[in-house]
């Protein structure tokens, strides 16, 4: 609200009244703080105001319209929001509160600077714990968006377009603090990101079918170790959101979670997956433990993500598996801790898994080798024999049961030699025509020929009755 003074025309001395501040004030309450510029002084004074300094009649004053007016309105803004309101006031004066004031840089000489006056004045204490400044948008040529231009992006008409997410999730990809680049081009690349990770999310919920935590989730000592390792980098990507969260760094954020989705998930742990979800049976304990860790990543993903992908996240949580004194919603659910994703310090395991993943990358690229060289052509048609020493040889025999897994191909042998090496060999074995494995031990399922153990077994478990000769000739 302005600040309503009147000043003597003699002496420029202002006037000293309660009475007429009160009048001024309820004028204000019913017609808006416009009518200190639309009522004459002759009708905000009565006719027997005096100047207290020399003494001046009423018709001897003038009204001030200097602009501090706009700046003190902003300025008090803090108390007109958060101490005038019951609901904001105790939050708002709690010594360990957080009050974020976010506006463009030019702001540090205006709103910034009115407000930080006004309230240490009145308080004693900047009105703010946070300030954060915007840049600029600009075009993809680095030209400022002018309507002489027609460079301009509006993101109603995006939304309008591409849905609400696409724009949201263009703001966390970049940089708000410095000058940032808007197009349609732009717009389009983060609707491709999107669609990414849309279908990871439908990937991680479709293989959550029939999970219900509460009867089949497995505890953590009997994870497999891929699994585990999986817990560990999703809880050293949540500690690095957080802290992102915490310094308004959402591009760090965009990019790390587009990296984890496509590189971690979507090219690595849910490729090579899909032997243990597809052909294991639904209840052995190898299955459960991916479906544990899937919940596990979704969980702590969804909840990440939830201030960027609003409406995706809600969506993503409706379709989770239920817990008992779950919130309604995402938005209602805090962010997950690190040590409730992994329990363990993972430092160690992370460094040995980086280890393993350099002699993945060695195996694969002997493997696709072997593909241009028409000597295999899917990787289960492959073996792998790994040559190492050391710790290293060490470290990959512990894990020597999960390499096929993790390799995607049919058997790994490891030998020891100088250094590190792998060659592809044309697999071993007869392949089974279930998982299409190399199995050196393949049987007949009933009618089913060339079934390996493994799948048998799946078979035998979940009941699955054989289809009749008539059916198989059918």
């Amino acid at each position: 609200m302005p600040i309503a003074v009147f000043l003597c025309n003699e002496c420029n001395a202002p006037i000293e009244d309660p009475a007429l501040n009160a009048r001024i004030v309820k004028l204000f309450e019913t017609e808006g703080a416009e009518a200190w510029h639309t009522t004459s002084v002759e009708d905000l004074l009565s006719a027997d105001t005096v100047c207290q300094k020399c003494q001046g009649s009423g018709r001897t004053f003038r009204k001030e319209t200097d602009i501090l007016d706009v700046w003190f309105d902003s300025g008090s803004s803090w108390h007109a929001v958060a101490e005038t309101d019951p609901d904001l006031r105790d939050a708002y004066n709690r010594p360990d509160r957080t009050v974020l004031y976010l506006e463009g840089g030019d702001q540090h000489r205006g709103w910034f600077h009115s407000s930080l006056l006004a309230s240490v004045a009145l308080r004693g204490r900047a009105p703010y714990t946070h300030v954060a400044t915007a840049g600029w948008t600009l075009d993809e040529l680095g030209r400022a968006m002018s309507k002489s231009l027609g460079n301009g992006v509006d993101p109603v008409e995006v939304a309008e377009k591409m849905g609400g997410e696409i724009v949201r999730l263009w703001v966390a990809s970049v940089d708000f603090r410095e000058d940032m680049a808007a197009s349609d081009n732009l717009m389009k690349r983060c609707a491709e990101i999107y669609r990414k990770l849309r279908n990871t999310f439908r990937f991680l919920l479709g293989n959550l079918a029939g999970f219900d935590p509460a009867q089949h989730e497995v505890k953590f000592a009997n994870l497999e170790p891929l699994d585990k390792y999986m817990l560990a980098r999703t809880r050293e990507l949540t500690a690095q959101v957080l802290e992102w969260y915490r310094g308004f760094e959402f591009h760090h954020i965009y990019h790390a979670v587009n990296e984890f989705a496509i590189s971690d998930l979507s090219a690595f742990y849910l490729d090579v997956l899909k032997d243990r979800m597809y052909t294991f049976a639904p209840s052995s304990l190898a299955r459960r433990s991916a479906q544990t860790v899937l919940w596990k990543i979704t969980e702590a993903l969804v909840r990440l993500v939830a201030p960027i992908l609003s409406f995706t996240a809600d969506e993503v949580w409706d379709y989770l598996p239920q817990v008992a004194g779950r919130e309604a919603s995402v938005h209602l659910a805090l962010f997950p801790k690190p040590e409730d994703v992994y329990p363990e310090d993972p430092t160690k395991l992370l460094t040995e898994w980086k280890q393993i993943f350099a002699v993945r990358d060695a195996a694969m690229l002997v493997l696709e080798e072997a593909r241009q060289e028409k000597r295999i052509g899917k990787g289960l048609e492959a073996d792998i024999e790994i040559q190492a020493t050391g710790d290293l040889l060490a470290l990959l025999r512990v894990h020597h049961g999960g390499l096929k897994e993790i390799l995607n191909v049919s058997a790994v042998k490891l030998l020891e030699g100088p250094t590190l090496s792998a060659a592809a060999l044309p697999a071993a074995g007869t392949k089974c025509t279930r998982c299409w494995n190399f199995m050196p031990v393949v049987s007949n399922y009933g009618v089913w020929e060339s079934v390996c153990t493994r799948c048998h077994g799946a078979l035998t478990a979940m009941e699955v009755e054989p289809p009749s000769a008539d059916e198989v000739n059918a």
